[in-house]
């Protein structure tokens, strides 16, 4: 999942607004009116003027509508990703070689004028597509200028070499989040359809998309990209910044709508309109991208100090009826596809609640300072299914990790569908469950020193429950522990209270059988639940 490459396109302005100015002459009635009214009637009766044409109407303001309509368009087209060779210096980039070409802060848009500034990422590496970038001022669009002198290109000595209308890889946004004197990186739009959000005390982790076609299908996943963005320019005090995107792929075209919020808690209002090329068997929605490489749970032993490494540890989901669902992630030995049916979603998110840095102990990349991403849909989404695809990885620097929603409704090619949410950055939501939630899971083999009566291969699983009413409760209270199996033997759980935290602990083993066994547990006390329910797919090796 960490293919968000795109490929060169250069294409026509999708602006569609006719510019030209008219001038309305008078010339003629301003001479009429200073004649003396006796000479105009002396005067033989000129012959007859053609008429003039009606001056052309001003052009439209852009708003949505013009995004709109350009994906309709765009959708009755056949698909072409408008391929162009960049520049022999940009093909081949290494790694290193990208980094060292920097945008100059100086030459952001904006500077100094603004609470919000524009910085624009250079074409080349994995980033090999331009896409087009304009800024909507007094309601009109204006591209932005691809210019040589914006970057430093430190050891690269190619930067006199380039063609003025190279275009740009994608831009970000800047904003004093923390404090007045300095722009904090906000917002980045980069690669296919791929976006962040970061809020205050935030490190980049997790990712959204635009789109997720087919993702985890046999025929392949078509991966959307946005080749077109309208920035409306903001006011110098704006709080708000209101992005225009163009999707395009061979599934579908769309129109998106973003109005960013900064903030302790950064939001991105999402509108989107989604108009199909065919028949898609899978259209994932508000899709969410994240690594987890391996936990306190891990099944997969890796050779590293640290105790853990990921940028989420969890799927959380508050489902249309109210439930909460937690599903701790796996980096598993072969692809998984979790899914989990619902109507009206509330809420889901791929989630960081690990917070503490003892359990990760890395001082570079600071996992516990990694966003958790919500969705919050706004209106209703009908039936349909969270959907949790867990993919192998040997290496941490690959996003393995993608959650979506997919309707229940087929999606037919040349029907329309529209879909509204908000993308929540965040690291400590008001929104966690109201119950007692799951701090830890951890799994072990259930066999016991001296019992040879208990089988080698069984598991021994082991949770901890904290906060909500069951901080409160005394161990004599009788709380139970409702565990369930789809397939294997459960050995009775037991259930104590953990003095150490206050929280409360299970315990129960698990003898499996030759197949995935999905597993739940929740808390309850006298029919009543008191946390949420925790979930899990366990699998044979």
């Amino acid at each position: 999942m960490n293919d968000i490459s795109l490929r060169p396109h250069f294409h026509r302005p999708l602006t569609g607004f006719d510019r030209r100015r008219f001038l309305i002459t008078a010339a003629g009635a301003g001479a009429a009116g200073l004649l003396p009214a006796g000479s105009l009637l002396a005067q033989e009766t000129p012959p007859p003027q053609p008429a003039q044409p009606a001056p052309a109407p001003p052009p439209p303001q852009f708003g949505f509508e013009i995004v709109q309509q350009a994906a309709r368009d765009l959708a009755k087209q056949g698909y072409s990703d408008d391929r162009a060779e960049l520049p022999q210096p940009l093909r081949n980039l290494s790694y290193d070689q990208y980094r060292d070409i920097r945008f100059k802060p100086d030459q952001s848009l904006w500077r100094g004028q603004k609470l919000f500034q524009l910085q624009f990422f250079h074409v080349g590496f994995l980033y090999q597509q331009p896409v087009r970038i304009n800024v909507v001022s007094g309601g009109q669009p204006a591209p932005v200028p691809y210019q040589p002198g914006m970057f430093d290109y430190g050891a690269n000595n190619f930067g006199d070499k380039l063609p003025d209308d190279l275009g740009f890889a994608g831009f970000r946004v800047h904003y004093p989040l923390h404090r007045p004197d300095y722009f904090d990186e906000l917002a980045v739009y980069l690669g296919a359809s791929y976006f962040r959000i970061l809020g205050r005390n935030q490190i980049y982790g997790a990712s959204a998309r635009g789109l997720a076609v087919d993702t985890a299908a046999t025929s392949g996943e078509d991966f959307p990209r946005f080749r077109e963005f309208w920035i409306e320019e903001p006011g110098a005090d704006a709080t708000r910044l209101t992005i225009y995107a163009l999707l395009d792929s061979r599934s579908a075209t769309g129109a998106y709508r973003f109005v960013l919020t900064p903030g302790t808690d950064t939001q991105a209002e999402v509108t989107a309109s989604v108009y199909p090329r065919r028949d898609i068997g899978k259209l994932g929605m508000a899709p969410l991208t994240s690594m987890f490489f391996f936990g306190e749970n891990r099944g997969r032993g890796f050779d590293d100090f640290r105790p853990e490494v990921h940028d989420s540890d969890g799927l959380l989901m508050e489902t249309g009826q109210g439930e909460w669902i937690w599903r701790p992630l796996l980096n598993p030995k072969d692809l998984r596809v979790s899914s989990f049916t619902d109507e009206n979603p509330r809420r889901f998110g791929l989630i960081q609640r690990d917070r503490d840095f003892l359990h990760y102990q890395d001082l570079e990349s600071s996992y516990h300072r990694r966003p958790s991403y919500w969705v919050e849909p706004v209106g209703d989404w009908g039936k349909g299914r969270v959907e949790l695809v867990e993919i192998p990885t040997d290496e941490e620097i690959n996003d393995n990790i993608v959650a979506y929603w997919v309707p229940e409704r087929a999606v037919r090619g040349g029907e329309g569908l529209d879909f509204s949410y908000r993308l929540r950055s965040v690291l400590d939501s008001p929104e966690r469950p109201p119950l007692g939630r799951v701090v830890s899971t951890k799994i072990g083999s259930s066999r016991v020193p001296g019992r040879p009566d208990l089988p080698r291969e069984g598991r021994h699983f082991v949770l901890d429950f904290e906060g909500g009413d069951i901080s409160v409760l005394r161990a004599e209270q009788p709380v139970e522990a409702v565990v369930t199996t789809s397939s294997g033997e459960l050995r009775q759980p037991i259930v104590q209270k953990n003095t150490e935290t206050g929280g409360w602990r299970v315990f129960f083993d698990l003898l499996p059988e030759n197949k995935p066994a999905d597993l739940r547990c929740v808390l309850r006390m006298r029919g009543r639940a008191l946390t949420e329910t925790w979930v899990y797919l366990w699998s044979p090796g």
